[in-house]
């Protein structure tokens, strides 16, 4: 399937590692025009190098904290600049930190708020002007399938990632007449270094080897194992594509069938 990304102008948030960086190389592969930003401008180099000499797209790179507005403006506006344009977003950020509701103070829920929720926010506004004078533009929001099911221990993803998600349907509606989709992907256990942190810590918590626990939590899904963020990563891609015609508004867990709900 042609996914009409070839010469596109795509910008892909936190992809110097995990999930990020696997959509950025994704995008690669289908020719794309690529920008890329993390706040760790030495791994983000060692991305763009990878993408390289995988795929022979020069991405561009510009460093970024999610946290810093001024970096947010600084990153689209050059991506989009030089007759560049931008045709695709990508919102992503790192998750925050984990812990239950008796742990959290406000300075907790505020940066959890900036990095999940209004740093989105703020990436889609800078990126909507260019979009929009694009004539069309795909926009995909990373959550976590907590925007589902809560996720113990994770208090702050799950309010903000939800958040993610009332935005996308929220905008769906707005953007529509300007030939913007958008959408949110929302990952479930898939093997990044974000998810192995997060098991390690609770494996502790446990009194358990990290080993015992991820295989009792392969069980608890239907296809037996961690997703990779190459089979995350493709979905992205295809919904954040002008193959993607009609689909907007919907939230899609890469989850490999975990989450009951329906």
């Amino acid at each position: 399937m042609d996914l009409m990304l070839s010469g596109k102008s795509v910008f892909v948030a936190a992809a110097s590692k995990g999930l990020g960086k696997a959509v950025a190389l994704e995008y690669a592969k289908e020719g794309a025009r690529l920008t890329i930003a993390s706040r760790n401008l030495e791994q983000l180099a060692q991305t763009r190098d990878e993408i390289k000499a995988l795929t022979g797209v020069q991405a561009e790179i510009i460093q970024m904290d999610v946290l810093n507005n001024e970096d947010i403006r600084h990153a689209i506006r050059t991506a989009a600049g030089a007759g560049k344009g931008l045709d695709v977003l990508v919102t992503n950020a790192g998750g925050p930190q984990s812990g239950f509701f008796s742990d959290m103070e406000d300075a907790d829920w505020t940066r959890g708020f900036e990095l999940s929720l209004l740093s989105t926010i703020r990436l889609i506004r800078e990126a909507l002007p260019f979009l929009k004078s694009a004539g069309e533009g795909r926009i995909v929001n990373l959550a976590s399938s907590s925007i589902k099911q809560p996720i113990d221990g994770l208090i702050l993803s799950n309010v903000f990632r939800a958040g993610v998600h009332s935005l996308t349907k929220s905008l769906a509606s707005e953007l529509a007449g300007d030939g913007i989709l958008i959408n949110t992907i929302a990952p479930g256990r898939i093997g990044t270094d974000r998810i192995t942190e997060l098991d390690r810590k609770r494996a502790a918590d446990q009194e358990r080897s990290l080993e015992d626990l991820q295989m009792e939590a392969a069980k608890q899904i239907p296809l037996g194992r961690m997703g990779t963020p190459e089979e995350f990563a493709r979905h992205v891609v295809f919904y954040g594509s002008f193959a993607n015609t009609y689909v907007t508004g919907q939230s899609l867990l890469v989850d490999g069938g975990m989450i009951k709900g329906l």
